[in-house]
């Protein structure tokens, strides 16, 4: 079989340059980004999602005037004239602008498709600042165009040098600037309270770190880094920004705290490199890690080792099936970095590691660079995320509603690029469980990814991808439905709300979903629907529970022309006001993720401080509580709620996720994608999801193998400790000749077979099976 042209390298997204000279930048709604060309560079300005306009001001040393790009300055730069305007300041005084009075050449518009480019060649050198205007998305207009971001492209008529790399610019004024070059180490100091950041120059390079209390070093105790200690207390390989992300010494002392990671893979179970590893390679006398620390680290009176356990910075290691330590090329891209903050002051140590004989260093060591900055300054939080492997990251951010719920915990983890309460302090998750049982409770859910779908073409696009038949979906109603792929695997789930003959809006957990929703308007030729994210535009809380209805009817106006909200069905939603017609606007839909009767709200973020203070007000009297992650995972499980990640994947199809009602097969005629494969597996199903009952109270956790006999027919894929059903249920996906209730099976423990937990299939959900009481 022969090979495609593409299949003659290996593919390295985000590593491998398309094309020398290429250059991007982003520019974030309501932002400005500024780049400096020379004559003969190329600018391409795109229009990524579509129907976003873009200004472009010109600055040459004859001041703003265009000619530099051969356009005509001729409307007002709107963003540039803002009061918050950023960059301008960065600009040269030779190019000097004064922002009250900037033009601008407008590009694009209202519709422009998604993919729009306009390209300029410099003539001369000249500073070109890129901004996208901004109006924020109302939640009640039925035509609402959410703002997106634009991509800059700069093609250099005189590409950099080859290997010349880029770093990025420093989080703020570095107190040290230091260059570690390939295959060296340095030591330096840094006091309590700042901050380092070790940044991988050119991707894929590791870099070992030691730290040492300098306070304790002074009174002739060594006390640095201890990975075993640090695992022991954060109960994980390496700690991570949020609550597990201190890194301790021996005695049990926080020396670092993990502030950023843009990577997410490290290594604290092998040693730094040394002599001894080279040598039994077949290599002695090659440069290592722990020889250049023992150098670096002799003027502090530190004594020499053989081999130094490290926080090994993007070394990619893991643990396979067989519980062998393995390694590989990093993850890390160029300009990747992790900032710690000196917990008490500091003898450090930073390696650019010199192993070329392995992938450790994808085979090529290069150079690691380290900053440190003021303990006077704040940076948030945060881990990084790509939607694609070639992606710029996003950090992971608070929702709008953090200034309320960062009143009520300190219990905060990282959910999908957002900080969200793991559980409330005072509250706990079994109080948080029986508030939305018994009386009513309130969720942040902003994470939840919004895109709306908008054009002649976007009712054809939505049935062409999504498992259910959205022809039939109403003006006003809400649809749970199924991304499939052409094999039938799940790619997520989500609802659809129809709000007007051309305009939806899809939630779902993923950004992916956006692009692939896109990439298959691509593919069927529909150029007039736009896919626009718009989660930026609408953050959104749940208040479930028995309470919610008579809670929320106290402060929810809806005007003659929606449905009252006492008399909303399940699964519809209407526009509103809070509390009366001149309240902010608001969405209100009569979902949940609970199993109780419970409505979702969506506002703006402006408003989400005031929607949260006026349902806290409004519930004080209906015992209202504040609910978490871990909370509404007991809750979900009990009502047979699937979780993308445990339940589903894309090998797994909906009959297999138990969510298969989301494949009208027979009543929906049109195709869509994955639908012959949908039909072949309903056809002859191999695996189903079905509940589980235990016996004891030893819980079953997510990936438990289930057996029959000495073969295993099945995994959970989710379990607790059910409070109000006071069961130990579990959900499983199963061979079908196991599935009927009534069948016996055993949960593995151990090895699954030294210890096994009786259990027996049971109808499904567990709770409330026939949704009486959302429906109520």
């Amino acid at each position: 079989m022969a090979l495609s042209p593409s299949s003659s390298r290996l593919l390295l997204p985000g590593l491998t340059p398309r094309e020398p000279g290429l250059e991007t930048y982003g520019v974030r709604p309501g932002g400005v980004t500024g780049v400096r060309l020379r004559p003969g560079d190329r600018i391409d300005v795109v229009d990524r999602h579509g129907r976003q306009p873009a200004e472009l001001t010109v600055l040459d040393r004859e001041g703003p005037t265009g000619s530099a790009l051969g356009i005509t300055l001729d409307a007002p730069a709107t963003v540039l004239r803002g009061s918050a305007a950023p960059n301008v300041s960065a600009v040269p005084a030779e190019y000097g602008i004064d922002p009250e009075r900037a033009m601008a050449v407008r590009l694009f518009g209202g519709w422009s498709p998604a993919g729009a480019r306009e390209s300029f060649t410099a003539v001369c050198e000249a500073v070109v600042l890129v901004a996208a205007p901004a109006v924020p998305m109302a939640v009640d207009d039925e035509a609402a165009n959410p703002p997106s971001d634009l991509l800059i492209e700069i093609r250099r008529a005189a590409p950099r040098v080859a290997h010349e790399p880029r770093l990025p610019e420093p989080l703020a004024e570095p107190v040290l600037d230091l260059r570690i070059d390939a295959a060296t180490a340095r030591g330096y100091e840094v006091k309590k309270g700042q901050y380092i950041q070790v940044i991988d120059v050119e991707g894929g390079q590791c870099s070992d770190y030691l730290a040492f209390d300098a306070r304790r070093l002074q009174n002739g105790l060594e006390r640095g880094l201890d990975a075993t200690t640090t695992r022991h207390f954060t109960g994980r390989a390496y700690p991570q920004p949020g609550l597990h992300g201190k890194f301790y010494d021996e005695d049990a002392r926080p020396l670092v705290e993990i502030v950023r990671d843009t990577v997410g893979r490290h290594d604290t179970f092998g040693l730094a490199c040394n002599a001894k590893y080279y040598e039994d390679m077949g290599y002695p006398g090659h440069a290592n890690c722990t020889d250049n620390f023992n150098a670096e680290l002799a003027g502090y009176g530190i004594a020499a080792r053989t081999g130094w356990p490290a926080l090994n910075l993007f070394y990619n290691t893991a643990f396979d099936d067989a519980q062998v330590l393995v390694f590989d090329e990093p993850w890390s891209r160029p300009g990747d970095y992790v900032l710690m903050r000196a917990m008490t002051d500091l003898v450090c140590a930073s390696s650019a590691c010199p192993d070329d004989i392995d992938p450790s260093n994808a085979w090529e060591p290069t150079d690691i660079h380290i900053r440190v900055y003021d303990a006077r300054r704040t940076f948030s939080m945060a881990m990084a995320h790509r939607v694609t492997p070639d992606a710029e990251p996003t950090l992971t951010r608070p929702t709008a509603f953090a200034p309320r719920t960062e009143k009520l915990t300190r219990q905060f983890t990282e959910y999908r690029g957002y900080w969200l309460p793991d559980s409330y302090d005072n509250h706990g998750p079994q109080e948080e469980y029986w508030a939305c049982r018994e009386r009513a409770a309130v969720m942040d859910l902003s994470p939840l990814r919004k895109f709306e779908v908008l054009g002649p073409d976007a009712e054809a696009l939505l049935q062409a991808t999504l498992t259910r038949n959205i022809r039939k979906l109403s003006h006003g109603q809400v649809v749970y439905t199924a991304l499939c792929n052409e094999t039938g695997g799940v790619i997520d789930d989500g609802t659809v709300f129809r709000l007007g003959d051309t305009n939806f809006r899809f939630v779902g957990g993923d950004d992916y979903d956006g692009i692939w929703l896109r990439e298959q308007a691509e593919r069927l030729g529909l150029d007039r629907v736009w896919v626009k994210p718009s989660t930026d535009q609408l953050h959104n809380i749940a208040v479930q529970g028995p309470a919610s209805r008579d809670l929320l009817a106290e402060i929810i106006w809806t005007p003659p022309t929606q449905p009252a909200f006492t008399g909303l069905g399940w699964f519809r939603f209407a526009v509103g006001r809070l509390g009366d017609h001149q309240g902010i606007p608001l969405l209100v839909s009569r979902t949940g993720y609970s199993g109780e009767l419970g409505y979702e709200i969506w506002v703006h973020p402006q408003h989400a401080t005031a929607l949260w203070d006026a349902v806290w007000e409004a519930g004080r009297p209906y015992g209202l509580t504040p609910l978490g992650l871990a909370a509404l995972d007991m809750l979900r499980i009990e009502a047979g709620l699937v979780f993308a990640g445990y339940d589903f994947s894309d090998q797994t199809d909906p009959f297999e996720a138990g969510i298969g009602f989301t494949v009208p097969l027979n009543t929906k005629e049109d195709e869509f994608v994955g639908r012959e494969a949908l039909l072949a597996r309903k056809a002859s199903p191999q695996r189903t999801l079905v509940g589980l009952e235990l016996e004891g109270n030893e819980p079953a956790r997510h990936g438990d193998c289930v057996h029959v006999g000495r073969s295993q027919v099945g995994v959970v894929t989710s379990a607790t400790l059910s409070p109000l059903l006071r069961r130990n249920i579990a959900l499983c996906r199963i061979a079908v000749q196991y599935a009927d209730p009534g069948t016996y099976v055993e949960i593995g423990k151990l090895d699954g077979h030294r210890k096994r937990i009786p259990a027996q299939v049971v109808r499904f959900p567990f709770y409330d099976p026939d949704k009486t009481r959302p429906r109520s």
